[in-house]
């Protein structure tokens, strides 16, 4: 098993991208022949006067794995080797003002290239909030997690709709929901079938026995015949006998079912920065390494769909860099 990349490993992953790995490692201004755009990250300060919600404080007081501040000007310092540029922030707190605070530090960071945020279809002010946070250009959709309290409501199935109708899209962190979530989501298409929906951190799921995995999949392949469904190339990286592995051996055959199910055009890189850091010291070359290995072994002109071009789909994100360019 391997635990973590050593260096020859981590020159070997780079040099696998259209750009020179000593250029990087030593610091200078390489970059690949396509931006390289992050769907899934997290910002946060938890000194601000009201706190932040998110991430939750360890058990017993102290620091969060994360630490207490998770802000652009950190990120792009940690990912600028991998030849990142652009980052679509995932709102993590449920507070509706939190939104707004995101796009007031983005508005400044050019790295930001959108927010999906929260607002919650449930609540009457839907629309009004949709609205004014629509007006930023950054605002791209919402995140959503309990979908099935909604299903038989109609004006929870309307503020849906009013979603679509915005262009706007719709993240459900997939893990989090149960095992049911698959049947859910496509009961949610059925009822809305313009939403563009993207599920997080698909290949974190783990099933307690092969029928619950077969119902599972029967449902998920119902979502992959949905051209709109996107799935994310996120939180793959995961402990193996309490230790992290980055070796794509044990993930391979849960990704292959994935990529079997929705192809090259409909799968798209995340790093959940800063939850990866849970797993181990300065992990992101172990998060970037294995989703850029599963995708080289796929083709060089999948590696350019699945880190860049695929994610102008269901996000339309905003090119606030040159080096963001539009596909």
């Amino acid at each position: 098993m391997n635990v973590q990349f050593n260096r020859r490993e981590f020159v070997s992953s780079l040099a696998a991208l259209p750009f020179a790995a000593k250029g990087v490692l030593a610091g200078q201004n390489a970059r690949p022949s396509f931006p390289i755009i992050d769907t899934h990250i997290h910002l946060f300060d938890k000194t601000r006067p009201e706190g932040a919600p998110y991430p939750r404080d360890v058990p017993g007081g102290g620091e969060p794995v994360q630490g207490m501040i998770a802000l652009p000007n950190r990120y792009e310092a940690i990912v600028a080797p991998f030849g990142v540029v652009g980052a679509i922030v995932v709102e993590a707190s449920p507070r509706l003002d939190d939104n707004q605070w995101i796009l007031d530090v983005a508005a400044n960071e050019p790295i930001i290239v959108g927010l999906v945020g929260r607002i919650d279809p449930a609540d009457p002010a839907f629309g009004k909030n949709l609205d004014r946070l629509n007006k930023d250009p950054l605002f791209l959709g919402i995140r959503q997690g309990r979908l099935h309290l909604g299903l038989n409501n109609p004006a929870y199935i309307a503020n849906l709709q009013l979603l679509a109708d915005a262009d706007c899209s719709l993240d459900v962190d997939v893990p989090r929901n149960g095992m049911t979530v698959t049947e859910v989501l496509v009961k949610v298409l059925d009822k809305v079938p313009s939403l563009r929906l993207v599920m997080d951190h698909l290949p974190r799921v783990r099933f307690p026995d092969q029928a619950t995995k077969d119902t599972y999949l029967m449902y998920l392949r119902e979502l992959g015949k949905r051209p709109q469904v996107y799935i994310k190339l996120s939180e793959v990286v995961r402990t193996w006998g309490g230790e992290v592995s980055t070796s794509l051996y044990l993930y391979r055959d849960w990704l292959d079912e994935l990529w079997e199910i929705f192809g090259e055009d409909r799968v798209i890189f995340g790093s959940d920065w800063p939850q990866s850091e849970t797993l181990e010291f300065n992990s992101y070359p172990n998060v970037f390494g294995i989703a850029q290995a599963y995708a080289r072994s796929k083709g060089p002109s999948v590696m350019e769909k699945v880190f860049w071009k695929n994610s102008l789909k269901p996000y339309r994100w905003v090119q606030r860099l040159p080096s963001q360019r539009q596909a």
